[in-house]
């Protein structure tokens, strides 16, 4: 207790270590045979409000006491002392994190208790679903890159289980086999990464890697190189072009699964590399790898949304595309926005999913209303130069620095085109461009754009750099086309492009049946029977 009290940094890594540390007894308390799915749950449920609680305290204690870093006596070595004391930390990246995956936690919890009543394996699910919220809080709390990769691999493992939830449903099962295989792929990534920074740094430790690798006047290019396998890492688990295919087809999974992944599980790459950000910003092959890999799924996402009428199926799109964009925004160097976008994202595709029925009945009642003609071209166009007018008088409110961020006004352009469906939504049926009140909403959203980036960039301890004028230029176009087809899709949508482009797009321009027949000739999947006799697959070849 006296050392407690002289080192307030054990209790708060006490406190945030026993959220992993609860998920993980909860998963073993419901393990037994013939447990109640109510004695289940009942774990579940006090433990993932003791989490959120904890998360939340962290919250304040960080934002009263700072960032803090703690250490654990023992184990093997990692920082090349001779031993390996295992560290957590936690600053303003972490915490944030952490409160928002504990909360997302608690509303499956609930939600899965009633989604799941009258399910004869619920015990199974508790566990799994345990198991995954134990592993996704290690990986936002670790300091040590090893501890990490492994946290990162079991939540992917855990989450398996629940993508296979229902064994009866051959599609879902063939595309978790999609995803175990380039989850795999990325764990190989993942570990050369771990490897070669260990042996150029001399630790794992990742403040300790942060300051070394700031140090470096140049990286060797063995270091150089696992900084691209990280952010191939990276861009693999969150199911980038072209091996998005499993994030759109396990969909039959039950939706608080959908909700878990969407919310939490694919958001850990932009985590990751914010953590690293100061080994991501001296490589540009990997800047530019994130910039275009996410910038051309971004585009290629919301292409293929177009052309879908599926409300799961948009809103699997949706994902790629969001994660795409903050991939980019870390590429940019814009690792606060990246961080905003996670934490927004994270939010609003969990209530999507949960909200899903209501979105059926939403999209139901939106056909029963008069459809309206679509907006001229020339309305579109006069809507994105009004869009630029307001972005930049917000962001000369706020006083951006162009100079320094030629990158955050790439972002606000980006914006600028999105503001136009605003600025544009009663032109069809008023007659006029846009009223003042839409005109007072859209400078808004852009103020509280530039706000929210500027609140961020003093919140987080990562500083902005400055992206190469390249990497802008490249973002620049890759949106200006995409708003270019989009414009002229919606004004024409019987015409000549419209027509030919729409069969690539409806298909996702076929690159997951690229990926799905190379994969699988090198690791098929075997279709079997479960222990009840129902229809399984077998990642390994044995009965699942």
């Amino acid at each position: 207790m006296n050392a407690v009290l002289a080192d307030p940094s054990i209790a708060r890594a006490a406190l945030i270590s026993a959220i992993p540390l609860l998920y993980l007894i909860a998963a073993v308390a419901v393990g037994s045979r013939g447990r109640a799915a109510g004695v289940a749950w009942a774990w579940a449920g006090w433990i993932a409000t003791f989490a959120v609680a904890a998360a939340a305290l962290s919250m304040l204690w960080q934002t009263v006491g700072g960032s803090f870093v703690a250490y654990a006596p023992g184990l093997a070595d990692s920082s090349g002392s001779g031993w390996v004391r295992l560290s957590v930390r936690l600053d303003s990246v972490g915490a944030s994190v952490l409160l928002l995956v504990s909360f997302v936690g608690w509303v499956i919890v609930r939600y899965s208790h009633t989604y799941l009543a009258g399910d004869t394996d619920q015990p199974r699910y508790v566990r799994a679903l345990m198991l995954t919220l134990a592993a996704v809080a290690v990986v936002v709390i670790s300091n040590d890159l090893a501890v990490l990769a492994i946290a990162w691999t079991a939540a992917s493992l855990a989450l398996h289980t629940l993508l296979t939830f229902y064994r009866d449903r051959q599609a879902a099962l063939i595309a978790a086999h999609k995803k175990f295989i380039a989850s795999r792929v990325a764990d190989v990534c993942l570990i050369g990464a771990v490897v070669l920074i260990g042996l150029n740094l001399g630790t794992l430790e990742i403040d300790e890697v942060a300051r070394r690798a700031q140090a470096l006047s140049e990286f060797p290019a063995s270091l150089r190189l696992a900084v691209v396998l990280l952010v191939m890492t990276a861009l693999i688990k969150c199911a980038q072009l072209p091996v998005h295919g499993w994030l759109i087809q396990v969909m039959e999974a039950p939706t608080p699964v959908s909700a878990l992944l969407h919310a939490g599980v694919v958001n850990l790459g932009g985590f990751v590399l914010i953590r690293l950000s100061p080994l991501v910003d001296a490589v540009p092959l990997a800047q530019a790898l994130l910039v275009v890999v996410g910038g051309a799924t971004a585009a290629v996402a919301a292409l293929v949304m177009m052309t879908r009428i599926s409300i799961k199926v948009n809103l699997a799109w949706s994902t790629c595309a969001q994660m795409g964009f903050m991939l980019m925004q870390c590429g940019l160097g814009l690792y606060e926005l990246a961080l905003l976008h996670l934490v927004a994202h994270s939010l609003y595709k969990a209530h999507a999913f949960l909200a899903a029925g209501g979105a059926v009945e939403q999209a139901r009642l939106q056909r029963l209303l008069p459809q309206l003609p679509p907006p001229r071209m020339a309305v579109t166009l006069f809507g994105a130069l009004s869009g630029v007018t307001v972005v930049t008088a917000a962001a000369l409110l706020w006083r951006v620095p162009v100079q320094e961020l030629p990158a955050l006004w790439a972002l606000g352009v980006i914006v600028a085109l999105a503001l136009v469906p605003l600025l544009t939504a009663n032109a069809v049926r008023t007659g006029a461009l846009w009223s003042l009140a839409l005109g007072a909403s859209a400078f808004a959203v852009a103020l509280a754009y530039f706000g929210l980036h500027e609140a961020l960039s003093r919140w987080i301890e990562v500083p902005a750099r400055a992206a190469g004028s390249g990497l802008v230029a490249v973002t620049l176009g890759i949106f200006l086309l995409l708003f270019a087809v989009q414009t002229l899709i919606r004004a024409r949508p019987q015409g000549f492009i419209a027509r030919r482009l729409y069969p690539w797009f409806y298909a996702g321009l076929f690159l997951d049946e690229v990926f799905t027949r190379i994969t699988f000739r090198l690791w098929p999947a075997r279709l079997s029977r479960d222990r009840d006799g129902q229809p399984g697959v077998s990642v390994t070849g044995a009965t699942s």
